[in-house]
């Protein structure tokens, strides 16, 4: 895995491992996304949509490629105005400066009545950005304690990455929990002490201790 940061490194992200801290770290769940923006000047109508769960960094990702490319984004496309998406589109079109349009759901999916808007975005390419694979949760869950400033013990995001799903938003709670748990209690975050809090907030059955095998009077 590799990571972008500002100014946007395009032909830097590649790799499989974990890197740095950089500000969008790229991993198999999003490398095909990053490598079609970087083609935009293939695009064949100017325009591009790119998806992707909450929190997954797409809104970081567009304005990454709108400095490098000088193009235009639209965020949370899917609630958009009909007209406003096609005198966009039109003008990329007149223009070729570069659209992207932003959501969490592919264009089919969006609320669309004019059937010349429908027509149009039926013919977009569109790319997604998948839920993290396991370098990039592990990687996410790093970036997250140390952004916070929080200590924590170097076992705890293998820990994590078994028992928390694999979904950025879920992460992302987890990591702010845990970190506001360090923060109150003063502790450093360790297994015992993450299993504690994440039990206490319902995020972990709580599993009764074994039966003692002692069998002394």
């Amino acid at each position: 895995m590799s990571q972008i940061s500002l100014p946007f490194d395009w032909h830097g992200a590649t790799g499989h491992g974990a890197s740095g801290t950089g500000d969008f770290l790229v991993s198999d769940a999003n490398r095909l996304a990053v490598a079609h923006l970087e083609r935009w000047r293939d695009w064949p109508l100017s325009v591009g949509v790119l998806i992707g769960p909450p929190l997954s960094g797409r809104s970081t990702l567009a304005r990454h490629f709108a400095r490098r490319s000088g193009g235009d984004i639209i965020d949370d496309a899917q609630g958009v105005d009909d007209h406003r998406l096609f005198h966009a589109w039109n003008e990329a079109q007149t223009t070729r400066r570069p659209l992207l349009m932003v959501g969490t759901m592919p264009p089919v999916c969006w609320a669309v009545t004019l059937p010349d808007l429908a027509s149009r975005l039926a013919a977009v390419p569109h790319v997604a950005i998948g839920q993290p694979d396991e370098a990039l949760a592990h990687a996410l869950i790093c970036r997250a304690f140390d952004r916070a400033g929080a200590s924590y013990a170097p076992d705890v995001p293998d820990w994590l990455l078994r028992r928390v799903e694999r979904r950025y938003d879920a992460l992302a709670q987890v990591t702010g929990l845990l970190d506001r748990a360090a923060l109150s209690s003063g502790r450093k975050i360790s297994v015992a002490m993450a299993k504690e809090a994440l039990q206490a907030a319902g995020f972990l059955p709580i599993v009764p201790p074994a039966p003692s095998t002692d069998q002394r009077e």
